[in-house]
This record gives structure tokens, sequence and C-alpha cells, in this order.
């Protein structure tokens, strides 16, 4: 197994040197670390936040261990030089769409919590979120000068496809789960969130064992901290 070791910038090559140490002590077969630069540290070094070298070396690997990306030194970068494009640049180029995200509390940590312990004990859930399509990666995008001002703009945008393969993914981590899907969107509002619902309402016959709800974003984020335990699985853009 071959594993690339993007440390990054900030706490990432602390975190990532403690990773590193864990991975030799356990000795497991075949296992191939290797190093490459990412985000602030690239830009500095090679000239760019994903130089071509450490791509490649992404897509030879079985697995990428990342840090952290970011620097306020790199701040007034033009956009597609700063540290944040090299995790957008992974994502996009190696097709990761899928990013999981799981909540479990662990008892010891519980009086460290702002909420009430009676709120936050027990819950178990994943978020399913969607990486490569949406508002980062939409087109049109920019800044022009328009009507005597300066406009900024970013289109967020959606095909079935997309929907459906995350969508796929959360319904297949809900059936292996409680069998509970939440889908979070702002269909009251936006097209593209409209979309996206009728998308997941058409893959919900095909998996009998779970059931599917649907939240609007603002709701969602008031019941993740009301009542988390009443949630799952939770897909999202």
């Amino acid at each position: 197994m071959k594993i690339a070791i993007f440390a990054g910038d900030g706490i990432g090559p602390e975190v990532i040197a403690q990773a590193r140490r864990v991975l030799e002590a356990l000795s497991l077969p075949g296992l191939t670390l290797f190093e490459g630069d990412v985000g602030a540290a690239a830009y500095r070094r090679h000239g760019h936040p994903l130089p071509p070298e450490t791509l490649e070396m992404a897509r030879a690997a079985d697995a990428v261990l990342f840090g952290a990306v970011g620097d306020f030194s790199c701040d007034d970068l033009p956009r597609e030089l700063r540290p944040e494009q090299a995790i957008l640049g992974l994502r996009s180029e190696l097709g990761l769409f899928a990013n999981l995200r799981p909540v479990k509390i662990v008892p010891a940590l519980i009086d460290a919590s702002t909420l009430r312990p009676e709120v936050i004990e027990g819950v178990d859930l994943m978020v399913v979120r969607e990486l490569t399509g949406g508002i980062y990666f939409g087109q049109p995008k920019g800044r022009v000068e328009a009507d005597g001002e300066e406009r900024g703009f970013n289109t967020m945008t959606y095909a079935s496809s997309e929907v459906d393969r995350i969508a796929k993914v959360a319904f297949d981590l809900a059936k292996a789960r409680r069998g509970q899907l939440c889908s979070v969107d702002k269909a009251n509002v936006l097209d593209v969130s409209q979309l996206w619902r009728d998308r997941v309402d058409k893959m919900a016959p095909q998996y009998s064992g779970v059931d599917v709800s649907h939240m609007y974003v603002d709701n969602a984020a008031m019941q993740l901290v009301r009542n988390p335990k009443q949630f799952d699985v939770v897909v999202t853009t």
C-alpha cells in the first residue's frame, strides 16, 4: 500500500508527524510512505499550492494523508494561487466527490461541550457532503465592473448525475446504519436545491429499508444543536 503524505500548513505538520508515527508503529507489510508539498508551503517552494509533482504523487497512491492548508500571509495572492486551492484541486482532479464526516460523542468529553449532557449523550451521526459540484466549482464565477460598480458572482449548479452519486453514498451508509437519511437543502428558494430534493426522492424507492426526510438548511442548523440524536445520516451540498 502506498500512502502519500501532504502535511501542508499551520497545524498540519504537527498533526501529520504524529499520524506518521502511528503508521510506522503498525509495521504494516508492504506499506510505503512518501511526502509531497501542498498549500502555502508548496507555493513558496514551487510557485503553486498544488504543483504537478504533488498531483502525480496523489494519483499514484492508494491513499492520501492530508494535514491542513491555509496561511494568512497568502491572502493577497490571486485566488488560483492561494493555499486552499490545493485541497479543491485534489478533490476535482481525483474525483473525490464524497466527504464523510462522522460525529460521535466520546463519553469522557461530554462535559467539554457547551451543550447539556442529556442533549449530546449517545449522538452518533454521519454527515455526507458533496465536494466537487455546487458553488465551489460552478461556472461562471469571478469579479467584474458593471453598471459603474464592481460585482462578484459564483454559480451554484448541479447535474442530476452529481446528485445521484452522492445520494447513493448516503443511502448505502444509511442502510448499513440505522436506516434513516435526512437530505438538507434550500428547496423553498433555490431551483438547484429542488433538483437535489427531486433526485433524492427518485432514488428512495431503491432503498426500501431507509426512511427519507428533507430539511431546510436553516432548520437543520438549529436541530443539530437542539436535538442531534434525531439524525443518523445527513446528506447535503
